[in-house]
């Protein structure tokens, strides 16, 4: 069998296609580049062949603009050298499809392929090729062709899952030894590293992930080193993953679906991914239509996906196959597997950008889509969009809410614009003045996890979009609560007040607080904030704790942070006056070192915690 194969140095191409016909050519790092080689040498009956594809890693040829009359290109998805040249020339098309529908476009007619020009591993001894590292959409090809021509290629790896091609299947075949392209991870900025850290944030133990190539992905990856029995469902992999695989966190043990095995349909990434699939029992490769099939990704309890964007508007629409009437990459597999983790049990979609382009000069957070932009994920399938500056949850929000959470994630040099903007466009009442600001003094990503009796806690600050969130938080209270934070007992807390309460200015005050997240969404559970006094450089400390949790130790823990953050700021002291029946809150203050003051109120006790040395001097 051996032998027979390698008798085949060129295809009678003449026998397979002719002028008009439509050909596939395969995906990825498995572009059979020596048949299009050849078929080019080859063309002088041929022209007007159309190339059906989608990502093609390789200098693409094809699509260059001395073969136009051989070729029309017609991709799936725009990527590679040449290709996004030949359609914004108008020499090539762009079919935009979802990549789970892309069989469905071959087998019924749609787009019916007379060729498919595929790359496959050596057959074995059973006569059984491997289509290797890209699956995907080739399978389908395969199956839906009237003619197969495939270039063997003793570098592709044999890949395990549905990924097998029989020679009896191969109506023609040439034997040509081919490097693999290989895609070298990009350097990780800071920027990229920020957003990294609070994608992560968001991954749970136990998830299962689907995640792409570039700088952000491998920044995310980068931040789960810590993290427990992730699992992969994936159209793709890259080096970040393997990585993650050879230290234990992805162990794949406990997923839902494909239990024990990473799934995908092509990888891309060095030398080192290529060696690492090559029989790995523990990777399996299968079609688009499986992988992709969203009801077969939320089959997967904890499903996470993580894919980019060009651009976000105020509502939550992502934009990212289209840079305004500029064709730039495609739809890809994005939506299957953000609808596919919307279905999942505990499933999270997120979209990942940088809140500017890389020169800093336009925002990627938008009042409303570019001219010629095209929506790819609509507003009522994401779930958190991530920047540099934190990460917006927008389920189940208002487009008044979203757009706060969105400006509050924007970068803060267009925040007031972009508040002004959605004044024009969607309800925002005229009391919601300050666009939101941010508390850098929090760490990097401006958040911190807290676990209480077994239960976690984010800590983090007070936004504008929690209007609602504080409104009901104020509800929860009973009557002894209500007088011991504000003195009397308030029965009302309006939008306004709620507003105003919400709308911080960071930079000078401070606002901070606990939320827990269950299947209701997320709920705040504690605030603590201070109000900064200019006259005497100090601020004015007031909390409120939900009643079934006192005791547990967040005030402590509240106090904690907002006296780290006071001292970075240089504040003189810290202040508060606390009820004198309200025992609880007295003692948190005094182990905290605050110091009883002479007060004017017998029903009142003031405090003062010195912060610099001539305060403590003065004490």
């Amino acid at each position: 069998m051996t032998a027979q194969y390698q008798e085949y140095t060129s295809i009678e191409w003449e026998k397979y296609l002719k002028s008009g016909n439509r050909i596939f050519i395969g995906s990825g790092a498995a572009v059979p580049n020596a048949l299009i080689d050849n078929l080019i040498e080859n063309s002088e009956k041929f022209h007007d062949i159309e190339t059906v594809h989608i990502l093609t890693l390789s200098d693409n040829v094809w699509a260059k603009p001395e073969h136009k009359d051989l070729f029309k290109v017609n991709s799936l998805f725009i990527g590679g050298k040449n290709i996004r040249e030949a359609i914004a020339e108008g020499r090539g098309d762009y079919t935009p499809c979802f990549i789970s529908d892309v069989p469905r476009l071959f087998n019924e007619n749609s787009l019916p392929l007379d060729v498919a020009l595929i790359m496959v591993s050596p057959p074995d001894e059973y006569g059984y090729c491997s289509l290797g590292v890209s699956v995907d959409i080739v399978s389908a090809a395969v199956k839906a062709a009237k003619y197969v021509i495939a270039q063997i290629n003793p570098k592709m790896p044999r890949t395990n899952g549905h990924s097998f091609v029989h020679l009896n299947q191969i109506h023609a075949w040439m034997n040509v030894e081919q490097e693999l392209p290989q895609f070298i991870s990009p350097e990780v900025d800071r920027r990229t590293e920020q957003i990294g850290q609070y994608v992560a944030m968001l991954v749970e133990n136990g998830s299962t992930l689907q995640i792409g190539i570039g700088k952000i992905p491998e920044a995310v990856l980068r931040y789960l080193a810590n993290h427990k029995d992730l699992g992969i469902h994936s159209e793709m992999i890259s080096d970040g993953v393997i990585d993650l695989m050879l230290k234990g966190v992805i162990n794949n043990r406990k997923k839902t679906y494909h239990k024990g095995k990473a799934v995908i349909t092509y990888c891309i990434g060095s030398q080192k991914v290529y060696d690492f699939v090559d029989g790995n029992p523990h990777i399996e490769f299968y079609p688009s239509e499986h992988i992709n099939s969203p009801a077969k990704i939320a089959k997967n309890d904890n499903m996470i996906s993580i894919n980019s964007a060009i651009e976000v508007d105020l509502t939550g629409q992502v934009v990212s196959d289209s840079i305004g009437y500029q064709f730039y990459s495609g739809i890809g597999g994005q939506v299957d597997f953000v609808r596919g983790a919307s279905l999942s049990k505990n499933g999270k979609a997120i979209i990942a950008l940088p809140s500017t382009t890389k020169d800093g000069n336009i925002s990627r957070i938008v009042p409303h889509i570019t001219e010629g932009g095209g929506v790819v994920t609509s507003r009522g399938h994401v779930a958190y969009v991530v920047t540099e500056f934190g990460i917006a949850s927008l389920q189940g929000k208002s487009i008044r809410e979203r757009s706060l959470e969105l400006i509050r994630i924007a970068h803060p040099k267009f925040r007031d614009q972009l508040l002004a903007d959605v004044r024009k466009h969607y309800w925002v009442p005229e009391y919601q003045e300050a666009s939101p600001s941010s508390v850098p003094e929090l760490g990097d990503v401006e958040l911190k996890k807290f676990t209480f009796k077994n239960v976690d806690y984010t800590l983090r600050p007070l936004a504008p979009a929690d209007e609602r969130k504080l409104q009901e938080f104020f509800y929860s209270h009973n009557k002894e609560t209500l007088i011991m934070r504000y003195n009397h007992h308030i029965t009302q807390m309006t939008r306004e007040k709620s507003c105003n309460l919400v709308s911080v200015n960071q930079h000078s005050d401070l606002a901070l607080c606990f939320t827990r997240k269950d299947y209701l969404g997320e709920a705040i559970q504690a605030v603590a904030r201070y109000y900064f006094i200019e006259s005497t450089n100090s601020g004015e400390v007031a909390f409120v704790i939900k009643e079934s949790l006192r005791g547990m130790g967040m005030a402590s823990t509240l106090l904690g942070e907002m006296i780290i953050i006071a001292k970075k700021r240089k504040l003189d002291s810290l202040v508060a006056c606390v009820r004198r029946d309200n025992a609880s809150m007295l003692k948190v203050f005094e182990k905290a070192g605050f110091i009883r003051q002479p007060s004017d109120d017998f029903d009142e006790v003031s405090l003062k915690l010195p912060l610099t040395d001539s305060e403590q001097a003065m004490a």
